[in-house]
C-alpha cells in the first residue's frame, strides 16, 4: 500500500507522518508541492505545518500549489485524502471540505494535549475505534476554529459527518472544552462521500505513551485496513 505525504514550503509534520505510515506497514511516498504526479498512491495525506508561512490565510496559498490540482482530481475520482491541521485548512480552502478554519478565539497559538470524542466510527480513519470513545491527541495551531454557515453545520451534524469533537475530562462537549472556539466543538469532519477527512489535532504525534498518548496509532491502522479492504 502506497500513501503519499505532501510537503509544502513550511510543512513541519511531514516526516512525523512518514514515520507513522511506515509504522503501520504502508509505504510512505514523499510528494513535493510542485509535483504534477501522485505516483500511483492509494491515499494522500496533507500534513500539518505552516504552508507558505500561513501568509494571506492558513492554507490559502497552498491550495494553488500544482500538486493540489492532482489531489483534487484524485478526490473527485473517489480517492482518499486525509488533511491534518494545516492539511485540514488546505482541504477546506481547496473546496474538498466545507467550512473554514479561523483564528483561535483566544487569538493565541495553542500547543497542548486535548481530549476528543470519536463521533463516527464509519470513516476511513476511525474503523478501529468505538463510538463515543475518548482519545487524547496533541494540537499545535493558531488557526483552528472550525467555522461554517448555520446550514452547513446543521448538515454536518444531521448527516453524521462530524468525526471528532473536543470534550472535557468527563467526555462532554462543554463550551470550554474546545481550545480554539470551534463551532459545536468540531475537531474533525468528513465529506459526504466519505473519502476526504480533515482534522485539527495531530494523530501522528500520538503514537507512543512515552510522548503522552498512543491513541493516534489506531487511526493509521484504520486507514490501512480500510484501503486494503
Amino acid at each position: 500500500m502506497r500513501i503519499g505525504i505532501v510537503t509544502f514550503p513550511g510543512s513541519n509534520c511531514d516526516d512525523d507522518t512518514v514515520a507513522a505510515v511506515a509504522r503501520v506497514g504502508a509505504t510512505p511516498v514523499k510528494l513535493w508541492h510542485k509535483d504534477h504526479d501522485l505516483r500511483d498512491v492509494d491515499l494522500v495525506i496533507l500534513p500539518g505545518g505552516f504552508s507558505y508561512g500561513d501568509y494571506l490565510r492558513a492554507g490559502a496559498i497552498a491550495r494553488f500549489s500544482p500538486i493540489m490540482r492532482e489531489v483534487a482530481e484524485h478526490a473527485r475520482r473517489g480517492g482518499r485524502v486525509l488533511g491534518i491541521c494545516n492539511g485540514f485548512q488546505i482541504a477546506c480552502e481547496a473546496g474538498l471540505l466545507p467550512g473554514v478554519l479561523l483564528r483561535n478565539d483566544s487569538l493565541q497559538f495553542r500547543s497542548e494535549m486535548v481530549r476528543l470524542r470519536v463521533e463516527n466510527t464509519g470513516t476511513m480513519c476511525t474503523g478501529l475505534y468505538e463510538a463515543g470513545q475518548l482519545v487524547r491527541y496533541p494540537i499545535a495551531h493558531g488557526d483552528g476554529r472550525y467555522t461554517a454557515d448555520a446550514g452547513t453545520v446543521e448538515r454536518l451534524e444531521g448527516d453524521g459527518l462530524v468525526v471528532f469533537r473536543y470534550v472535557d475530562a468527563a467526555g462532554e462537549a462543554t463550551a470550554g472544552a474546545s481550545p480554539n472556539g470551534a463551532m459545536h466543538n468540531i475537531a474533525g469532519i468528513v465529506n459526504a462521500d466519505g473519502n476526504v477527512l480533515g482534522m485539527m489535532p495531530h494523530p501522528e504525534r500520538a503514537l507512543d505513551d512515552a510522548l503522552g498518548s498512543s491513541d493516534g496509532l489506531a487511526l493509521f491502522e484504520s486507514l490501512v485496513a480500510r484501503v486494503a479492504a
